[in-house]
C-alpha cells in the first residue's frame, strides 16, 4: 500500500509542477499526458533495475498511476467545471492587433514567439490579427480581423 500513496504523491507533486512550468515548455503534450509518460517511465526503470523494488511493486504503482489517469480523465469528461483546474484554460495574448503584455508574461511568451507564430500561420503584421489565443495545448490560434485574407 506504501507504494500505491508514493505513486499518488508523486503523481499530484508532478502534475502540479507541469502547470507551474507553462504550456508553451510542454507544447504539444497535455500535462497529464507528460505526467503520466514521466511517471511510468520511472516506475518501469524502478521495477527493471532496482533488486530492492520487486515486480509487483512496480506493477502496483503503474496501475495505481493509471487508475489515476483514468480517474482525472473520467473527471475532466463528467465535471466541465474541473476542467480549467486539471488542463488550464485558454488566454486571450493578442485582441484587436494589439498583444495583451500581461497575459503574455504570465505565459512567458516573447513578442519574437508570438511573430514566430504569426508567421507559420501566413501572418505578416500583427495589425492582422483580431484574436491571438494561447490554447491549453501549448499552440497558439490565430483569428484574422475580417477583410485581412
Amino acid at each position: 500500500m506504501d507504494i500505491a500513496i508514493r505513486a499518488l504523491v508523486l503523481y499530484v507533486f508532478v502534475t502540479l509542477l507541469m502547470r507551474v512550468i507553462g504550456r508553451r515548455e510542454l507544447s504539444s503534450l497535455a500535462p497529464s499526458d507528460l505526467v503520466l509518460l514521466i511517471v511510468l517511465g520511472d516506475a518501469v526503470q524502478q521495477g527493471l533495475t532496482q533488486d530492492d523494488y520487486s515486480l509487483t511493486g512496480a506493477l502496483l504503482a503503474i496501475g495505481t498511476i493509471a487508475m489515476l489517469q483514468l480517474g482525472v480523465s473520467y473527471a475532466n469528461f463528467r465535471f466541465p467545471r474541473l476542467r480549467p483546474l486539471l488542463d488550464g484554460e485558454p488566454i486571450v495574448v493578442v485582441r484587436d492587433g494589439k498583444p495583451i503584455e500581461r497575459n503574455l508574461r504570465r505565459e512567458r511568451v516573447t513578442l519574437d514567439d508570438l511573430t514566430s507564430a504569426m508567421r507559420q500561420q501566413n501572418i505578416a503584421h500583427i495589425d492582422e490579427v483580431q484574436w491571438a489565443v494561447m490554447e491549453t495545448s501549448g499552440g497558439i490560434s490565430f483569428i484574422k480581423k475580417s477583410g485581412s485574407s
